[in-house]
């Protein structure tokens, strides 16, 4: 009889080339037919991404640390507990320009794909 679940012990780690760890638990790395995508994220210090419009809708809980986010001009920090949903089709940019690791869980749905991001070129 098969398994109704999934115990995820070696998640995808995606290649980054700006210090970020990404280890996708679900999603489309792991998974072509995931509809959701769900990630342990640690951003190292004064890391940032471009700005980007993504088509999916974005959930952030900051475990560790303090996040930036800035969300249609207006710059939003979160910290350690907190937790944000950011919806599709709002333009936004990550980081973290404080001093110590932020350390975070990204669940995005439908799931994260670099076709859906829309990032601009810095």
């Amino acid at each position: 009889m098969k398994k109704k679940y999934h115990i995820q012990k070696s998640p995808f780690i995606v290649p980054t080339n700006d210090g970020k760890l990404i280890e996708e638990h679900f999603g489309l790395a792991s998974d072509k037919n995931s509809a959701i995508s769900i990630a342990h994220m640690i951003a190292p210090p004064k890391w940032s991404e471009p700005f980007q419009t993504p088509e999916f809708d974005e959930y952030t809980y900051i475990i560790k640390g303090k996040k930036q986010f800035v969300i249609e001009n207006e710059v939003v920090i979160l910290s350690a507990g907190q937790s944000i949903k950011i919806e599709k089709n709002t333009r936004v940019q990550y980081s973290n320009p404080f001093e110590e690791s932020c350390e975070y869980i990204a669940i995005c749905t439908p799931a994260f794909s670099m076709d859906l991001v829309n990032r601009e070129e810095e």
